[in-house]
């Protein structure tokens, strides 16, 4: 369970962490519910805007070597929102089997056509696969957005439809400065912790996958 960034070679930006901080109560009512608002409103919403650039295809590079995945490699993302990740898979891995899950209805009508018929709606505490389905599962920065026990519950589905490796991205900070950045930057996420937290979380209900932190 070694704590590793494999996002390293995705495009380095500044995040308008000022800009966010002024989210309304209104425009944090409205990112909560995953929609229109939050991927494609404004930058106090959410992402301000989420379309296909390219800038995952250096990351899915990186996982491939990381990780040997091949044709007969099964791959899950838990969050997949438009799909730009499972697209890279597919681009670069002919024949690669993938599976995408998001609990939002808005963003899964906006994904890419190459990856629609491999994703559906779902939660990620309670994943729609059978035990050891896939070879290789992916979240990022989703993890992190129900509460406390419901972490808990996705951790412990990420190991159950794993049969081999596992890589999460999750909000983190290691000192006073670090987390109020966060929460500057937060309008969806309902569990941040110091790192050394989320470590004691890992080992206590048994997460054995690759991980990594966010931090705006």
């Amino acid at each position: 369970m070694p704590q590793i960034d494999l996002l390293d070679a995705y495009p380095k930006i500044q995040r308008p962490v000022d800009e966010r901080s002024q989210a309304s109560a209104e425009d944090r009512i409205l990112s909560k519910r995953f929609g229109r608002e939050y991927f494609d409103g404004t930058r106090q919403q959410g992402y301000g805007g989420y379309y296909y650039d390219s800038r995952w295809k250096p990351v899915v590079s990186r996982f491939c070597e990381h990780y040997g995945l091949t044709s007969k490699s099964r791959i899950l993302d838990v969050g997949c929102a438009k799909g730009f990740m499972l697209h890279e898979f597919l681009e670069a891995i002919p024949g690669v089997t993938v599976a995408g899950i998001d609990i939002s209805d808005y963003v899964l009508g906006q994904a890419m056509d190459t990856v629609k018929p491999f994703i559906s709606l779902g939660d990620c505490k309670e994943l729609p696969f059978p035990d050891n389905s896939f070879d290789l599962v992916i979240s990022i920065a989703t993890i992190h957005n129900p509460e406390l026990g419901e972490v808990k519950m996705a951790l412990c589905e990420l190991e159950r439809v794993s049969c081999k490796d596992k890589f999460i991205k999750v909000g983190a900070y290691r000192n006073e400065e670090e987390r109020k950045r966060l929460e500057r930057w937060n309008v969806v996420a309902n569990t941040f912790m110091y790192c050394h937290e989320w470590e004691s979380l890992f080992e206590e209900v048994g997460y054995t996958g690759d991980y990594t932190w966010f931090n705006p």
